[in-house]
């Protein structure tokens, strides 16, 4: 990823991670906890795209399953936040603006179901029963109640940061097309190449009319 994006989504993670750990799970809320690092994905995933959702998911859960007090094995976590931001990436359109609320919160819906079970049914293959013990119908439904109240006011956030890394005067565009232009590209509808070709042309001209000049003075 460009630097600006690895920049801004390891900033992001970090102080969700914090706040995930250090307020939200001492809120003793019944339950779920509240995942901010999950809105946070997602957010980067709908403007970045699957491939760039796909590694910032891998990332945060990677750190979610490493920073205390987590008892769980390692890449757990990594594994369902990889999977979300790889689907919720999917659902970037071209321009990375989403043209309304309804998309967003489908898929904070969607996620915070799928990321419940599937972090439920790998715990199961590696032998934790935690999720039998609390109840996994009031886990499913405590964590998408928690997301859906959080997400309105911390996903449009995200995705107005990660847009404006995008219009950054220094971003550089990828290959695939998963970044958008620069900021003479996409700030100020510029191309560099037609600016070239308009001075190349001017050029070619003011030495025609040069020569116009000069051919009719020796004529004179």
């Amino acid at each position: 990823m460009p630097f600006n994006r690895t920049l801004l989504s390891a900033t992001l993670v970090v102080v969700a991670l914090v706040i995930q750990v250090s307020v939200l799970a001492r809120l003793q809320l019944p339950g779920a906890t509240p995942d901010l690092l999950l809105l946070v994905v997602l957010g980067l995933a709908f403007v970045y795209g699957p491939v760039s959702g796909a590694l910032i998911g891998f990332c945060a859960g990677l750190l979610a399953d490493l920073a205390p007090p987590a008892d769980h094995a390692a890449g757990r976590y990594a594994l369902v936040l990889c999977l979300i931001g790889y689907l919720a990436g999917m659902a970037r359109p071209e321009n990375g603006r989403l043209k309304s609320a309804f998309t967003p919160m489908a898929f904070v819906f969607a996620a915070a179901v799928g990321s419940t079970l599937l972090y439920a049914g790998v715990g199961s293959l590696v032998g934790d029963t935690a999720a039998r013990h609390v109840g996994l119908g009031s886990l499913l439904f405590t964590a998408v109640v928690y997301d859906l109240l959080l997400a309105p006011f911390t996903v449009p956030l995200i995705m107005a940061l990660a847009r404006r890394t995008e219009n950054d005067p220094v971003a550089e565009s990828s290959t695939g097309g998963d970044v958008a232009a620069g900021w003479l590209a996409s700030g100020t509808g510029l191309r560099i190449g037609s600016q070239r070709g308009g001075m190349r042309l001017r050029a070619a001209r003011s030495r025609a009319a040069r020569a116009g000049r000069i051919k009719g003075v020796k004529r004179l």
